[in-house]
């Protein structure tokens, strides 16, 4: 029996759980939710990690780790800290140890999106790592207003059922929070644990070609692909409780 410790992405809460948790407990498994506090716009890495690393029952516990798109970047943290059995990254962000995930992308983003981010350029021999890279974001998605019910509907819920859309929309927080995107990661790696990565392959945000590519390169290990868009947690919990589950303890 594994404790599965769910951990959300931007606009989102414990509640986008809801669905996925009957299908990992029917399985016999744990599970734990947490909000994270994005509404806040000083909130940190170390913060979010932090809320998670409170929430998390002090045993030994087989814990999984599991982050959905902003989470990416929590996680790892977390398991610097608490000893876990896997990360899973779903439709997610990886880190990059020393830089920001802005930094990543910054060489496919306009100059006015970059102001608005208030991004301060790095040197781009720091950068040019990443210049061969596929685009991390589907070029689409970059600088929509998040706020706005039609844009969430078509970016983040697209696949999912018309109430359970609605319900999500309804239930959506404010991401006022932009660590995720603007602080340097502090890591000088990625935790020595087992990874998993799982791509919605009709994606509208985290690009899916870059998510098969960053899985293998930094992770190393290949994309689990879900016929999903960026909420497979929503449109199709009963496939993604399948994926997580496969390999875990009885």
């Amino acid at each position: 029996m594994s404790l599965f410790c769910l951990v959300h992405g931007a606009f989102q809460g414990t509640w986008c759980w809801d669905l996925l948790i009957p299908y990992l407990e029917a399985q016999g498994h744990k599970t734990l939710a947490m909000d994270l506090p994005i509404e806040s716009a000083s909130a940190t890495l170390s913060q979010f990690a932090d809320t998670v690393i409170q929430a998390l029952p002090k045993t030994d516990a087989d814990i999984v780790l599991v982050g959905h798109s902003m989470a990416g970047t929590i996680i790892p943290l977390v398991a610097e800290a608490v000893k876990v059995r896997q990360l899973v990254f779903v439709c997610g962000l990886i880190p990059y140890p020393g830089i920001c995930t802005l930094d990543q992308f910054s060489h496919h983003v306009d100059a006015d999106t970059l102001k608005s981010f208030n991004y301060q350029p790095k040197d781009p021999s720091i950068l040019e790592q990443f210049y061969d890279e596929p685009d991390m974001y589907e070029p689409d998605s970059v600088g929509k207003d998040y706020t706005d019910e039609a844009v969430l509907r078509h970016f983040f819920y697209h696949d999912c059922q018309p109430d359970v859309a609605q319900w999500a929309i309804s239930k959506s927080r404010r991401q006022e929070s932009m660590a995720y995107m603007l602080e340097t990661n502090p890591l000088k790696a990625l935790p020595k644990v087992e990874r998993k990565y799982i791509v919605g392959i009709n994606d509208r945000i985290i690009s899916p070609t870059w998510s098969r590519y960053a899985a293998r390169k930094r992770l190393g290990t290949d994309a689990i692909e879900l016929p999903s868009g960026h909420c497979p947690h929503l449109s199709c919990p009963d496939l993604l409780a399948s994926v997580l589950t496969m390999g875990s303890r009885d």
